[in-house]
């Protein structure tokens, strides 16, 4: 039984409108895509697609002036496509085409087509399913020639056409498959699959922006493991992000083995994922671990990653820059929670001291609270009395920061001398010295060696600058 499509109020006065502007041009028109998909399977829709068999530019430009929107209407020329906004969609206007790619080429060979042939250009199956406004009032019937309604009821990804011939036109589709496999909780069918495993050497010549913006849709799922299971199993990971695939694996020496890093990343990306939607906390979580290959050493009888926080850190400009991730804040983000992950834990073996908590309140600022998440999302012991005892352990530690920063006030704390002050003080210009003193400074007031306050502030740097052969200059 085919499903019916509810539309809103507002939808229904769009299509209308279409379906008017498009008799009145003589022209066809489908709404096509993930319209469609999204309204037979109960999903909120964001954007409308339109293709038309004539001018899609022609279309929008009458229907926004049906709407009396011709000054909010993007046209797109060199792809032939215009765009405006309705209620709170986008509505996107386009001729229907034929594409295909060239053995090394990441652009398309783009024609006119018929809307036939703009459905079997289509990835899926079930982003092929469109809805005919020629027939005014009848907007429950769906253009369905692939079998992509059954598809939806079967939960499965599939190409409309051979996987093969679909992967090579555009090899992007491999990756949107899993994206697709992993926000609708589907199958990507058996022979499907097994051409991306086949042409998986192809996303190389993919541009890096396309291919992020679907693993960042990946890492929105609720659930990025499955995707990125897929990825790894698809082999697609090891060309797109091998320092994560290269953490797959378990070594062994003298019978003593060490836990496969890159399924226990998987578990702490799921554990962020299911308290936070910060998607850069996420990506932190992928990387955390990110150096374990470069610092695995077996000594004493045991496995160790000395020093896999910083170096991870250290990795991650270079990973940014390939993945076209953003390189402003974001990165540092990422870098200084990967850098302190492992902190939270080192407190909770020791005794802790307000210094040491107040050195991880300063050193996380405003992201102390994500870090946490992440340092408890990092446990994925499967002994129950072992997580309990770290999440207690965590518990103290944040019952102290909560205890120290309401005393102390870190998180908004300034140093009572600045470094022009020291400057002055000291008749200096910008230079190594005056570093020197100000984070000398700021060490001696967080391990509580000196109060917070500015005569004992000035007396340390005067005993330290005297030390460093600098006197204070002569009022």
């Amino acid at each position: 039984m085919t499903p019916k499509i509810e539309l809103s109020h507002k939808e229904t006065q769009l299509f209308n409108i279409i379906s008017n502007c498009a008799s009145k041009l003589g022209f066809e028109v489908l709404c096509i895509g993930g319209f469609v998909r999204d309204k037979i399977l109960g999903r909120p829709v964001k954007d409308i697609d339109f293709v038309t068999d004539k001018d899609g530019i022609a279309l929008a430009l009458e229907v926004a002036k049906s709407l009396g929107q011709e000054d909010n209407i993007h046209i797109f020329k060199n792809f032939g496509t215009a765009m405006l906004r309705y209620d709170d969609m986008d509505v996107e206007f386009v001729g229907a085409r034929k594409e295909s790619y060239s053995d090394d080429s990441r652009n398309p060979q783009v024609e006119p087509g018929t809307l036939e042939d703009d459905q079997k250009r289509r990835d899926f199956t079930i982003n092929a399913l469109a809805i005919n406004l020629v027939d005014l009032g009848h907007y429950s019937k769906i253009v369905d020639p692939f079998g992509g309604i059954q598809d939806l009821k079967d939960g499965i990804i599939r190409t409309p056409l051979s996987p093969d011939k679909t992967f090579s036109d555009d090899p992007l589709r491999m990756l949107r498959a899993i994206r697709f496999s992993n926000q609708l909780n589907f199958t990507i069918e058996e022979k499907t699959f097994a051409s991306i495993q086949e042409q998986a050497d192809r996303i190389k010549i993919v541009s890096a922006e396309r291919i992020i913006t679907e693993l960042n849709k990946i890492m929105q799922c609720p659930k990025p493991s499955v995707g990125l299971k897929l990825l790894e199993e698809s082999t697609l990971l090891q060309r797109i992000l091998p320092e994560l695939s290269d953490l797959k694996g378990v070594a062994y020496i003298e019978g003593v083995g060490h836990k496969d890093n890159f399924y226990h990343t998987l578990e702490v990306i799921d554990n962020v994922a299911s308290v936070s939607d910060n998607i850069w906390l996420r990506w932190a979580a992928l990387f955390h671990d990110i150096a374990k290959t470069h610092t695995k050493k077996y000594e004493n009888g045991g496995w160790t990653f000395h020093g896999h926080e910083m170096l991870g850190a250290a990795l991650l400009p270079k990973i940014f820059r390939r993945l076209r991730l953003p390189l402003d804040h974001k990165l540092k983000y990422v870098q200084q929670l990967v850098r302190l992950h492992l902190r939270p834990i080192s407190l909770t073996k020791e005794n802790i001291t307000d210094a040491a908590i107040r050195r991880l309140i300063f050193d996380a600022g405003e992201s102390l609270e994500d870090l946490m998440i992440l340092c408890k999302a990092d446990i994925t012991s499967k002994n129950e009395s072992k997580k309990k005892r770290f999440l207690d352990n965590y518990r103290l530690v944040e019952q102290k920061m909560i205890e120290v920063e309401e005393r102390d006030r870190i998180r908004t704390w300034q140093p009572p001398i600045s470094g022009d002050s020291i400057m002055e003080y000291f008749g200096l210009k910008p230079c190594k010295e005056v570093g020197v003193l100000k984070n000398a400074l700021k060490d001696a007031i967080l391990d509580g060696n000196i109060p917070n306050e500015v005569g004992p502030a000035y007396e340390f740097i005067r005993t330290l600058g005297a030390e460093m052969g600098l006197k204070p200059k002569s009022n």
